[in-house]
C-alpha cells in the first residue's frame, strides 16, 4: 500500500494527494495516518510545498465527505423509520421512534460533533452520514468539515515534513492512537450490545410471544 501511495504522489503531486484523501474519506479503512505524513515528507524531497499539500488534502477531505453526506441524505429519517419499523427490526428491539429521536438530537445538539470527529481517527469520515440523514445545513457542514479536516491534515502533514526521512515514525504513532480509538469503540459497542439485548431484544421477544 505504501508503495502505491508513494508512486501516486510522485507522479501526480497535489492531485495525487487530493485523490488519496478523497478516497480515504469515502473508504475509511484506507489510513490517512499513512497518507498525510508521507505527503509531508514529499515536501522535503520534491517541489511540493507544505501549504499546498495541506490544501490539497483538505479539499480531498471535503469532497470525500460530501459523498458520505449524500449517502446520509439518501438514508432519510423517513426511510430509516420505515425500515426499523419492520417486524425483524422490532424483534431486535428497534422502534421507529428511536430513529426520530436520534435524528432530532443530532439536529439540536450533535452537529458540533462533525467538527470534533473530523479530528478523531476511524469516525472522522463516518460522521458525515448522520449529518446527511439529519439534513444538516450544507454550509455549516462544509465549514465544520473544513475546519476539522484542516487541523487534522495540518498536524500530520507538518509532522511528516518535520520528521523527514523518519516520517514513518509519525505514522506509527498516529496508528497507535487510531488503534486505541478502535479498542475504545469496540468496548463501547460490546457494552451497548449487552445493554440492548437485556433491555430491548429480550422484552421484544417476550412481547411477541405474549401476542400469539
Amino acid at each position: 500500500m505504501e508503495a502505491a501511495f508513494t508512486q501516486l504522489i510522485s507522479q501526480f503531486g497535489y492531485i495525487g494527494v487530493w485523490f488519496l484523501i478523497f478516497f480515504e474519506n469515502v473508504f475509511p479503512p484506507i489510513p490517512s495516518e499513512l497518507i498525510l505524513p508521507l505527503s509531508g515528507f514529499f515536501t522535503t524531497t520534491t517541489d511540493l510545498t507544505l501549504p499546498g499539500v495541506i490544501i490539497a488534502a483538505t479539499i480531498g477531505s471535503i469532497t470525500g465527505a460530501y459523498i458520505l453526506y449524500g449517502v446520509g441524505r439518501i438514508l432519510s429519517r423517513e426511510r430509516l423509520m420505515t425500515f426499523f419499523g419492520t417486524r425483524p427490526m422490532r424483534l431486535l428491539g428497534f422502534k421507529p421512534d428511536d430513529i426520530s429521536s436520534a435524528v432530532d438530537w443530532f439536529d439540536r445538539k450533535g452537529q458540533v460533533t462533525v467538527l470534533i470527529c473530523r479530528c478523531i481517527p476511524v469516525v472522522r469520515s463516518l460522521i458525515s452520514i448522520p449529518a446527511g440523514t439529519a439534513k444538516m445545513n450544507v454550509i455549516r457542514f462544509s465549514l465544520y468539515t473544513l475546519l476539522g479536516s484542516a487541523v487534522w491534515n495540518t498536524v500530520l502533514c507538518s509532522l511528516g515534513a518535520a520528521a523527514g526521512s523518519a516520517w514513518e515514525t509519525v505514522t506509527e504513532q498516529a496508528e497507535w492512537v487510531s488503534d486505541v480509538v478502535k479498542y475504545v469503540i469496540i468496548a463501547i459497542v460490546v457494552i451497548v450490545v449487552i445493554w440492548w439485548v437485556v433491555k430491548r431484544i429480550l422484552p421484544a421477544i417476550h412481547e411477541q410471544r405474549a401476542e400469539k
